[in-house]
């Protein structure tokens, strides 16, 4: 394993095109293809549940569909169902639910729809028969426990549903745990009860715990109730990009010790500290300006909205590069070892790819 990464990120640094790169790349290629790769975390069903968005057409905006997947070679993705966090009431839960149930139910229908292609994987060994078939296996995770509320057979729910993990919060706290974002600070000062019993749930069900966006004390809390290792879906190392989302190097030797694995969260902000951008600021401000709260205006405005601040995006967005996302790999490597780091790409994919990778 060790030397097959040697080869991948080797490949990624090497500049020029002499030979010996093209005998590398040749390998790598090699490698890739008879490898199973999986990336845990990805935000298309947002675009699958609010529109008639097709996982089998290809498609030149969003990061994921299965034409696209077959061209880059990724075998096996895990489709979020993201649900934000809101009101901590029992009409808010049961509203929340019903969305969450939603989206389970779109995927599933997606998929089966392009069954010819992929389909819904529930096992380690679902994908590795997918792949043998030359299908793509479609796994489902739950990004943010909050749809749960106090009802913990609603983990038991998803997971017949297919999720098999649960990010256990978002943005800001719940019921669960707390965030490591939210402005309010903790609530919880960690892990609640309830998050307690539900990561015990999670272990009894053999549902994966993702402790990407929970907070410091809750990853700590969380490590000493799991029987089973965890995951951190899509984060990276805090000490290359301060943010809180990120992980501490303690907490890299930590999950060693749980025998758990950090996926490399390829999102610029979480990969190299963003510089200042007075005219992206600007022109969101204006564009949250014209529209308005978001939650509070039509379906149709919402996608307006959101493509004017994906051209926004293109137009003036500073990128981190691919270099900057090796030196995150590198670092858990350097930290805890190769058999604890992965990669992600988790909603719009955001590298600049350059031919000098960024040097």
């Amino acid at each position: 394993m060790k030397k097959i990464t040697g080869i991948l990120l080797l490949v990624l640094l090497v500049s020029g095109c002499g030979t010996e790169e093209e005998k590398l790349v040749k390998r790598a290629d090699k490698i890739h293809s008879s490898i199973l790769t999986l990336d845990t975390h990805c935000d298309t069903p947002m675009e699958i549940h609010r529109s008639d968005y097709d996982l089998g057409v290809r498609h030149e905006e969003g990061c994921v569909d299965f034409p696209r997947m077959k061209e880059g070679g990724l075998d096996a993705e895990f489709f979020a169902v993201f649900i934000g966090q809101g009101p901590r009431d029992d009409s808010s839960y049961n509203m929340v639910h019903k969305k969450a149930l939603e989206i389970f139910d779109a995927i599933h229908k997606n998929v089966e729809k392009n069954s010819s292609m992929a389909e819904i994987a529930y096992t380690p060994g679902d994908a590795y028969r997918l792949k043998k078939e030359r299908k793509i296996a479609a796994f489902i995770g739950v990004e943010n426990g909050y749809p749960a509320g106090l009802d913990i057979s609603r983990i038991g729910q998803y997971y017949d549903l297919g999720a098999r993990y649960i990010t256990l919060s978002h943005s800001r706290n719940n019921d669960i745990c707390d965030s490591s974002t939210d402005p309010r600070g903790p609530e919880h000062d960690g892990l609640s009860s309830f998050g307690t019993e539900v990561v015990r749930e999670m272990n009894r069900l053999g549902m994966m715990v993702d402790v990407s966006h929970i907070s410091d004390e809750s990853f700590y809390d969380v490590l000493k109730v799991s029987r089973a290792p965890v995951i951190a879906s899509h984060s990276s190392c805090r000490a290359l990009c301060e943010s809180p989302r990120n992980l501490t190097d303690d907490m890299l030797l930590s999950l060693k010790e749980n025998r758990g694995v950090i996926q490399i969260c390829i999102l610029s902000n979480y990969i190299k500290p963003p510089e200042p951008n007075p005219e992206l600021d600007a022109r969101l401000k204006d564009i949250r300006a014209k529209y308005g709260e978001y939650n509070a205006i039509s379906e149709e405005m919402k996608k307006q909205m959101r493509d004017e601040y994906r051209e926004a995006q293109k137009r003036y967005e500073k990128l981190a590069t691919v270099k900057d996302v090796v030196d995150h790999i590198d670092h858990v490597v350097q930290v805890i070892g190769i058999d604890h780091a992965g990669i992600v790409t988790p909603g719009i994919f955001q590298i600049r790819y350059s031919q000098n990778m960024g040097r």
